[in-house]
C-alpha cells in the first residue's frame, strides 16, 4: 500500500507543468532562437531563461516564497516578462500596476497589495512612482529597473541555477487590477493554468506559432496585450517591446523586425497612416498596404487568424480575457469557449429562459482564483456555484450568448474602461461637492467622454476646472471628467439609488460598450 501511494505522489510531481516550465523547455528545444528584443537588447531563450533564474534567486534572498508578491511600477520592458517568470518559478504573485495612475492611485495599489518587492522606473513616471513611496507607509524593498546599479547589479551576481521547485498549476501567478467597485480597483488573481490554457486558446484564435513576432506596442497593465504577449511566449515566438505607444518607433520596429502581430488602438493608427502615407517604412509583414486597409480591432493579426473571421467578442480580466468568441460561431458575440460553462443566471441563481436578459455567469479554467484581499466580494461573485460577472446577457435562439451591458455601469474611452463610481467618489472629496453623478457621453474619436453632474452644497462655489483639476492629480488623466455640468438634483429611484439611465436621457449620455 505504501508503495502505491508513493508511486501515486510521483505521478502527481511528474504531472504538474507550470509557466516557468515552458520557459525550461525552450532553453533545450530553441536554443539559438530569440525570445526578446528590447532596444539594443537581443536574447536568445537559453539567455533570457539564465537572467530569470538569476532574478529568482535574488527574489528568493529578498523574502519571496510561495504566495509573496511582487509589484511592477514602470512601462512596457523586457523585464516584465522576466519578472513574471522569476515569479512563476518561485510560485509567487506579479503585478503590473497601471503606470498611468496618479501618486494617490499608486499609493492606493502599494498599501492593498502589500508586495514583498517593488521594481520601479524613473524613466517618465518616476515621480509619480517616487511621490507614491512616500504616500504609502508599506515597507518593501524598493529596486530601480532603469538603472544600471539597480536591478542589473542586483542579479548580476546571482548563479545561473534553476529553482526546481514544482508549482501546482493551481497557483495564482498574475494578479491585474481592474474593476473599480466600491471606489477602488480591485486585482483579480489569475493561475498559472489559466494563462496555460488560456494561451493555447488565443494562439489558435490569433494564429500565433513560433514564427509570430508580436510588437508589444499595448500597455501591458492591460490584458489586452498581454495575453497575446504570454501566448507568443508559450509558443516560442518573439516578443518585441516597446516602453509606450510611439506611432513612428511602432513603424520603425515594424519594418527592422518584421513584425507579425502588434497591438494598435484606433487613435494610434491613424497616426501611422499620416506619417507612412508615403510608404517609407515596409509594413508588408503587418499589413498589405501603408495604410493598414485590413485593421479592424486593436489586435492586429494574421488576416487568415481565425478572429478575423468574426471579430465579436465578450470577456473580462477576471476571466483571463475573451471567453465567448464570433468564431467559434453563432450570433451576438458568439459561442462559449471549451475552456467554459456559461450561464444567464437571475438574480436566484436559476437559469433563465433563452432570450431573456440575466446575468452572465461562469464555470470553468478560465475563471480567476478570486479577488485579491477581497473576501466578501469573491463571496458575492461566487453566489450559486457560479462565477457572477456583473454583466447582462442573454442566450440567442442559435445558443450563442449576446452582451447586453455592463450590470455596473462602465465608460469605455479609446481601450480605457472607466468606472463612474471611482469619479464619482473623487469629486465627494470636495467639501462642497454635495452629490455627483458620473457617465459617458459619446465621443467621434474616443467612443465614450466622461462627464460629470455635480451638485454643490447650498451657498457653495466652484469651477468647473477646480473639478477636473482636483480629479487629475488623484487619478490618472484619462479618467478625469472632461465636462462638468452643475445640476440642482441628481435623478434617484424609489430606493435612494442613482437613476442613471434618467440621467443618460436627460444629460447625454450615451455610447456605452455593448454587443447585440
Amino acid at each position: 500500500m505504501q508503495k502505491a501511494q508513493t508511486a501515486q505522489d510521483n505521478f502527481n510531481l511528474i504531472r504538474m507543468h507550470g509557466v516557468a516550465d515552458i520557459l525550461r523547455e525552450h532553453r533545450r528545444s530553441r536554443p539559438t532562437m530569440q525570445a526578446v528584443v528590447d532596444g539594443d537588447v537581443r536574447l536568445t531563450w537559453p539567455q533570457l531563461d539564465a537572467r530569470v533564474n538569476r532574478l529568482a534567486h535574488a527574489l528568493q534572498a529578498a523574502g519571496v516564497t510561495h504566495g509573496e508578491r511582487i509589484l511592477w511600477l514602470g512601462q512596457n520592458d523586457f523585464r516584465v516578462l522576466e519578472v513574471l517568470l522569476a515569479a512563476a518559478k518561485l510560485g509567487a504573485i506579479f503585478c503590473p500596476a497601471n503606470w498611468r495612475q496618479s501618486a494617490h492611485e499608486l499609493a492606493f495599489v502599494i498599501e492593498d497589495f502589500k508586495p514583498k518587492v517593488v521594481l520601479w522606473q524613473q524613466a517618465e513616471v518616476g515621480e509619480a512612482v517616487c511621490h507614491a513611496r512616500e504616500l504609502s507607509e508599506h515597507a518593501a524593498l524598493w529596486v530601480q529597473a532603469d538603472d544600471e546599479r539597480g536591478y542589473e547589479q542586483w542579479i548580476a551576481g546571482q548563479p545561473d541555477v534553476d529553482i526546481e521547485t514544482r508549482v501546482d498549476a493551481d497557483t495564482p501567478l498574475l494578479a491585474i487590477y481592474t474593476a473599480a467597485f466600491g471606489g477602488h480597483p480591485n486585482a483579480a488573481l489569475l493561475t498559472q493554468g489559466t494563462i496555460l490554457y488560456q494561451g493555447l486558446m488565443l494562439a489558435y484564435t490569433e494564429s500565433i506559432s513560433e514564427s509570430t513576432v508580436f510588437l508589444n506596442s499595448g500597455p501591458l497593465f492591460h490584458l489586452g496585450t498581454l495575453t497575446s504577449t504570454l501566448a507568443t511566449y508559450q509558443f516560442g515566438g518573439k516578443n518585441v517591446f516597446i516602453a509606450r505607444v510611439d506611432a513612428e518607433r511602432m513603424l520603425q520596429l515594424i519594418e527592422q523586425e518584421r513584425v507579425t502581430h502588434a497591438f494598435v488602438a484606433q487613435p494610434t493608427l491613424e497616426q501611422i497612416r499620416q506619417i507612412n502615407a508615403d510608404g517609407r517604412f515596409d509594413v508588408s509583414s503587418l499589413w498589405s498596404s501603408p495604410l493598414a486597409p485590413e485593421w479592424t480591432n486593436p489586435m492586429v493579426m494574421p488576416q487568415s487568424a481565425p478572429l478575423n473571421r468574426a471579430p465579436r467578442l465578450y470577456g473580462q480580466t477576471e476571466l483571463m480575457g475573451f471567453t465567448v468568441m464570433g468564431w467559434l460561431g453563432g450570433e451576438g458575440a458568439g459561442r462559449p469557449s471549451p475552456l467554459v460553462q456559461v450561464r444567464i443566471l437571475d438574480d436566484n441563481g436559476q437559469e433563465v429562459s433563452d432570450g431573456t436578459v440575466g446575468e452572465i455567469s461562469v464555470r470553468g479554467l478560465q475563471v480567476m482564483a478570486g479577488y485579491f484581499d477581497r473576501g466578501e466580494e469573491n463571496q458575492q461573485r461566487t453566489a450559486h456555484g457560479w462565477y457572477r460577472t456583473r454583466d447582462l446577457g442573454k442566450r440567442l435562439p442559435d445558443g450563442a450568448i449576446a452582451f447586453v451591458g455592463p450590470k455596473t455601469t462602465m465608460i469605455k474611452s479609446g481601450v480605457e474602461n472607466i468606472y463612474p463610481a471611482e469619479i464619482e467618489g473623487c469629486l465627494r472629496m470636495l467639501p462642497e461637492v454635495l452629490d455627483a453623478c458620473v457617465i459617458g457621453v459619446p465621443d467621434p474619436v474616443w467612443s465614450q467622454n466622461v462627464k460629470a453632474l455635480v451638485v454643490l452644497r447650498p451657498g457653495q462655489h466652484l469651477n468647473a476646472d477646480v473639478l477636473i483639476e482636483h480629479c487629475k492629480v488623484r487619478m490618472a488623466s484619462y479618467k478625469k471628467p472632461k465636462i462638468i455640468e452643475f445640476v440642482d438634483s441628481l435623478p434617484r429611484g424609489r430606493d435612494g439609488q442613482l437613476d442613471r439611465d434618467a440621467a443618460n436621457e436627460l444629460y447625454g449620455g450615451g455610447g456605452y460598450p455593448a454587443t447585440a
